[in-house]
C-alpha cells in the first residue's frame, strides 16, 4: 500500500496547488475518512477516503491523457512564439505541468499523449523501444507504388540519416498510413521530400497500442481507460 502526504495527493489530481492545499485545510475544508485534517503533513493511502470541501479526491502518482492535437498548438512545455497543448487542458490539469510523449510539430494533427510519468515517455520515445507510431498522409503528389519497398528498406533522408525500416500503406492517389518506429524530427515529412513528393496534410493516429479515440474532436481530451494504461504500460 503506497502512503503520501494529504497536500501532495490534493495538487496530484490539479485540482489545487500544495500551498492552496494547506489553506484549505486550515479552515477545515479536508477530511480524511471523514474527519477534518488541519496538518497537510498527515498521510493518506489510496483506500482512504479524502475530501476538499466535500469533494471526492484519489491519489494518482501519474495522469495520462489522450489529446487530439489541432493544428496550430505545439507540444513544447515553453514556447514563446505559438500556444502549447498544454492550454487545450483545463485549469486542475494544467497545474500537473503535463509533457507530451512524441511530439508533433505545429501543423501536425492527432495523437498526443500527455503525462507527468517520465519513466514511460523515456521507454515510448526511444528507439531502443521500437514502438510503433501510425500517420494518416496525404501528399501533393500521387503516391508511386514502387516507394512500399523503399520504405521498408529504409529511406535515406536529407542529411544522410538511413531511417529504419517502415510500412507504407496507399490508400488513395495522394492518401497513405505510415507506420514507423522511430522519431526523427519531421521524419515522415522529410522522408517524402527525399522521395520527390511534399506532405500537405499529416495525421498521428496511434502510439504502439493506444489508439486516438474518433469520438474525440480536435482540441479535445480524455483520460486513458484503465485498459488503455494498461496497454501503454505493458
Amino acid at each position: 500500500m503506497y502512503f503520501e502526504r494529504i497536500d501532495k495527493i490534493i495538487a496530484s489530481t490539479g485540482m489545487m496547488s500544495r500551498s492552496d492545499a494547506k489553506k484549505a485545510a486550515k479552515k477545515g475544508l479536508v477530511k480524511l475518512n471523514g474527519i477534518i485534517i488541519k496538518d497537510c503533513s498527515t498521510k493518506a493511502s489510496e483506500n482512504d477516503d479524502l475530501t476538499v470541501n466535500g469533494r471526492s479526491v484519489r491519489y494518482k502518482k501519474y495522469v495520462y491523457i489522450m489529446l487530439n492535437k489541432p493544428k496550430g498548438y505545439v507540444c513544447s512545455t515553453d514556447d514563446p512564439s505559438s500556444p502549447i497543448v498544454n492550454l487545450l487542458l483545463n485549469e486542475e490539469l494544467q497545474r500537473l505541468n503535463l509533457f507530451s510523449i512524441g511530439r508533433l510539430d505545429k501543423n501536425t494533427t492527432g495523437l498526443v499523449i500527455l503525462t507527468n510519468d517520465g519513466e514511460i515517455a523515456h521507454r515510448i520515445i526511444s528507439p531502443s523501444g521500437h514502438i510503433d507510431k501510425v500517420y494518416r498522409v496525404q501528399t501533393k503528389f500521387p503516391i508511386d507504388r514502387a516507394l512500399s519497398k523503399n520504405f521498408l528498406d529504409g529511406i535515406t533522408l536529407d542529411d544522410g540519416y538511413k531511417c529504419k525500416s517502415a510500412v507504407l500503406d496507399i490508400t488513395d492517389e495522394t492518401k497513405c498510413t505510415v507506420t514507423i518506429s522511430e522519431g526523427k524530427y519531421h521524419q515522415i515529412k522529410r522522408m517524402f521530400e527525399a522521395v520527390g513528393n511534399k506532405v500537405v496534410e499529416l495525421n498521428r493516429v496511434s502510439i504502439g497500442k493506444i489508439v486516438l479515440d474518433n469520438r474525440l474532436n480536435q482540441g479535445e481530451y480524455r483520460v486513458l481507460t484503465p485498459d488503455e494504461e494498461r496497454l501503454l504500460l505493458e
